[in-house]
């Protein structure tokens, strides 16, 4: 079992709490046709899910020209305006561990390529905001995971120990970004990266869903 005893739990968005891949595929769908490039196969955007959007949108329509992937990302938004919020749903199980985690007393952050805005929506339209007390976005740093720049801000905010923190996340970015910035990482595989490439990266547990972490609370509280 494992053994949880953290006063900082963050979290990446997509993948982990959320399912917004059939939004996200919507979207860039919409935007390569929008500009005329071709189409690309599901899988092909499903893999870039959890990377800073211009990196991702480079990989999908095979540029390397910032600028060009910049004009993408504006035709993109408003698709993702229509679309992301309402073709996201937080898996099974993520708000109830969001509730278990706030009930020991910790604090919950979000450390997310995903904008601010994004996600804040996402829990206001649910009607869960009480359950996180910090977002920090792509919009909200100069640099995106794998650097560790939005991880040691929120250690700096809740002014906590790094061996108080964990990060959850389903991508071996969020596994390296945990060890970029020093603290406990814990995954999970329901996005793209498998359990044999987690292995290969510091860990304290490698788990199917976010449930699973909310089982391993669950039991440490009828202690």
């Amino acid at each position: 079992m494992l053994s949880l005893d953290y006063r900082l739990y963050l979290f990446d968005f997509d993948y982990t709490l959320v399912n917004s891949e059939p939004a996200i595929v919507k979207c860039f769908h919409i935007t390569l046709q929008k500009l005329g490039y071709p189409d690309v196969p599901d899988e092909r955007i499903k893999k870039t899910i959890g990377l800073p959007m211009v990196e991702a949108v480079k990989r999908i329509v095979g540029t390397a020209d910032d600028a060009e992937a910049e004009r993408f990302v504006d035709a993109y938004r408003p698709e993702a305006d229509r679309y992301m919020t309402p073709g996201t749903t937080f898996f099974p199980g993520a708000v109830e561990t969001l509730r278990a985690i706030k009930a020991t007393g910790a604090k919950v952050g979000i450390i997310s390529n995903k904008t601010h805005r994004r996600i804040q929506e996402k829990f206001d339209v649910d009607h869960v905001p009480e359950l996180i007390d910090l977002i920090i976005g792509s919009d909200n740093v100069k640099s995106h995971k794998p650097e560790p720049t939005g991880l040691l801000r929120a250690i700096d905010h809740f002014h906590a120990a790094k061996a108080d923190v964990l990060y959850t996340g389903d991508s071996y970015i969020d596994a390296e970004t945990a060890q970029n910035a020093g603290v406990d990482f814990l995954a999970v595989t329901t996005g793209t990266t498998s359990a044999a490439a987690f292995a290969r990266y510091p860990h304290i547990a490698i788990l199917p869903t976010i449930s699973a972490l909310k089982d391993s609370l669950a039991k440490m509280s009828k202690k």
